[in-house]
């Protein structure tokens, strides 16, 4: 049954059959559906990757999008973290 705050909920599958959470899921479908999936793919860009960035730099952005137990993380865990939110 599909849901009122998915917007596009065939993407929204696809996504979490590729394993996404659904957060990040529903994210990228709401996204693709209100801008379209060309734009939302070729947005992005505008920051250096996240392994260049200090574990402060890191530290700061975890603590922004809700990342749980990030104070216990080394950098590359931090940096795992980040890019599977």
């Amino acid at each position: 049954m599909p849901r009122s705050q998915i917007k596009d909920e065939k993407t929204y599958q696809k996504l979490r059959d590729r394993g996404e959470s659904k957060e990040k899921a529903a994210r990228i479908a709401n996204a693709s559906a209100g801008q379209g999936k060309k734009k939302v793919g070729s947005k992005g860009g505008k920051n250096p990757p996240y392994s260049d960035w200090t574990k402060d730099e890191l530290m700061k952005r975890a603590r922004e999008i809700g990342v749980e137990g990030r104070s216990s993380m080394n950098k590359s865990q931090l940096v795992d973290a980040l890019r599977n939110h």
